[in-house]
């Protein structure tokens, strides 16, 4: 590789004109890093073969990082004050772009959020519309928000039952919607197990006979949690 970049240095050297240019990023767009100022038509075809090439241009303007930024988001790590297209279509590509975009306005944060909830972890103190939006799009991002009210709760286990897993004191009614969306759930809830476990019992996962098997004396609620449902379910009656 490097004895490659050499050859194009050598290259740019000798045939510095807009046509060998072009050859050289067609083949490798970083290869812009050895051309002396070129113009739009270069950078334009740097860029549309590696996004990463803006990082070698110096102020490219709004056409040449939206080109680059179509190739993949994270490129626009590289561009200095991107304007709220840049930055949205940056979004679009990935929303874990906004990672890299200095202070998003909301209309920033809700787009990044809406195409990964998962992207909530690069936001600072994001609002309630902007959790609601990640849990919606997936349940886990709540594991990157801090002291979630109960609508927020509400909304991820909704969407992803197992997201209680993630919440730190969960609300009451997050815990039963937890359980109801999927049994299994019970085991991240010991506090309300006793109420869960009727919960669960009434669930599409509560699998045939585990009822005659809770209702008999000799099984202990507490000893059942620690023991896990698996092993219940699969002990004789």
């Amino acid at each position: 590789m490097k004895n490659a970049y050499k050859h194009l240095q050598k290259f740019l050297k000798k045939q510095p004109n807009k046509t060998k240019q072009l050859v050289a990023v067609r083949q490798d767009g970083r290869s812009i890093r050895y051309i002396h100022n070129p113009d739009k038509d270069v950078q334009l075809v740097a860029v549309r073969q590696d996004g990463y090439a803006i990082r070698h241009i110096h102020n490219p303007d709004k056409d040449v990082q939206l080109e680059a930024i179509k190739q993949g988001g994270h490129s626009i790590q590289w561009i200095h004050n991107p304007d709220k297209d840049v930055q949205l279509e940056a979004i679009k590509q990935g929303g874990h772009s906004i990672e890299w975009i200095h202070n998003p306005d909301k209309d920033a944060q809700l787009a990044a959020v809406r195409q990964d909830g998962d992207a909530i972890q690069h936001i600072s103190n994001p609002d309630k519309d902007v959790q609601l939006a990640a849990v919606r799009q997936d349940g886990d991002a709540i594991q990157w928000i801090s002291n979630p009210d109960k609508d927020v709760q509400l909304a991820a286990v909704k969407e992803n039952g197992y997201a209680i897993q993630w919440i730190h004191n969960p609300d009451k009614d997050a815990q039963l919607a937890a359980v109801k969306q999927n049994g299994n759930n019970i085991v991240f809830c010991p506090e309300l197990f006793p109420e869960l476990l009727a919960a669960y019992l009434s669930s599409k996962e509560c699998p045939e006979g585990l009822k005659q098997k809770i209702c008999d004396p000799s099984w202990n609620p507490k000893e059942l949690y620690k023991m896990g449902l698996t092993e219940i379910n699969s002990r004789d009656t």
